[in-house]
């Protein structure tokens, strides 16, 4: 279901199908090509009210029912008890707040699901959550995932006057770790006196259980560092006066050799890049706000500033990171 869902986000009706058969609904070896269209148009409409979290589960169970009379499609006998329970909750909750959504209330939790379980099916539907059929990463399903953690988090915590137990429950104080120095270095980090207190996205990323999700960002991180570098040499390059590469008296020193031109000592900026770029600026605002390491709304992001607070936590981080990162920026 948790797959269907995240389908469902990116609008990807040839992989809904799929689920349906793994879900009981469509039986092994039936031709999917007539139900494919039919479905698509019922999910259509069902989106059309702001998107998958904004479902309506009664009108989408119901015109899925009508399915059932033309198409081999069936509604399990375990899922139609689903259905009507999660019927009657949604209509009692529709009465109080015409504006309730199932899906957008259960999405906290398939977040959780998606970040925290280990099953390949999982993470395989939290990575195409973040990276949809394109393959590109998208900053927004980034964001929207982790704050729906967030709020997991917060209800958990919260829920029935108890406090969350276990690791979840130190999501977003990051304690020092600075036991992965060398002897003699801890002395070069400054030392907080209290735990640094972030948000829990961040805490969650900077922790074990977020080893996963930090593995398959990676790539961003270092196509990140790839961008950011060569828009500050091209910056740099601009404040030097080094507009035109074959006129400047810098590169006129340069010979030409065969094929080799000096403008290809430039680095460029391609859309891509601009786009990379947006992107890190939207997940560093999102992780450093509302925390002891954003700024107010009025200044800027202090980057000096969260650097300096998060020291202490860096080194065993970067331990488990950096050959890694190191190695996949060689390779670009």
């Amino acid at each position: 279901m948790i797959e269907a869902i995240s389908h469902l986000i990116h609008r990807d009706y040839p992989a809904i199908v799929k689920d349906f058969v793994k879900l009981g609904f469509i039986p092994d070896g039936v031709n999917l090509d007539p139900i494919l269209p039919v479905l698509a148009k019922v999910f259509d409409q069902a989106l059309e009210g702001g998107g998958a979290k904004n479902i309506n589960f009664q009108e989408l169970a119901s015109d899925l029912a009508q399915i059932t009379f033309d198409y081999p499609f069936r509604i399990p006998p375990y899922f139609a008890l689903i259905i009507r329970a999660i019927g009657v909750l949604e209509g009692i909750a529709l009465v109080g707040n015409p504006d309730f959504a199932i899906v957008d209330e259960a999405y906290p939790y398939i977040a959780q699901r998606l970040l925290t379980d280990e099953s390949p099916r999982l993470r395989s539907a939290l990575r195409y959550t973040i990276y949809g059929k394109s393959g590109v990463f998208d900053a927004e399903r980034f964001i929207d995932v982790m704050q729906a953690f967030e709020s997991f988090i917060t209800a958990a915590k919260s829920g029935g006057g108890e406090d969350l137990k276990g690791s979840m429950a130190e999501l977003g104080i990051i304690t020092n770790q600075s036991e992965y120095l060398l002897p003699g270095f801890q002395s070069l980090i400054p030392q907080q006196p209290q735990p640094v207190e972030t948000r829990a996205a961040l805490g969650f990323l900077l922790s074990d259980k977020g080893s996963f999700f930090r593995e398959f960002l990676l790539d961003e991180i270092v196509k990140g560092i790839d961008a950011v570098t060569r828009e500050q040499l091209v910056r740099i390059m601009s404040l030097l006066g080094v507009q035109n590469a074959i006129a400047s008296p810098i590169f006129g020193m340069v010979p030409t050799i065969g094929r080799f031109r000096p403008a290809a000592l430039i680095p460029t900026i391609t859309e891509e890049d601009k786009v990379i770029l947006n992107n890190v600026q939207k997940v560093l605002e999102f992780l450093t706000a509302g925390s002891s390491l954003s700024s107010t709304s009025s200044q800027a992001l202090n980057v000096p500033q969260i650097i300096q607070e998060l020291l202490p936590v860096l080194p065993g981080i970067s331990a488990k990171v950096l050959p890694d990162v190191l190695s996949r920026l060689s390779s670009r």
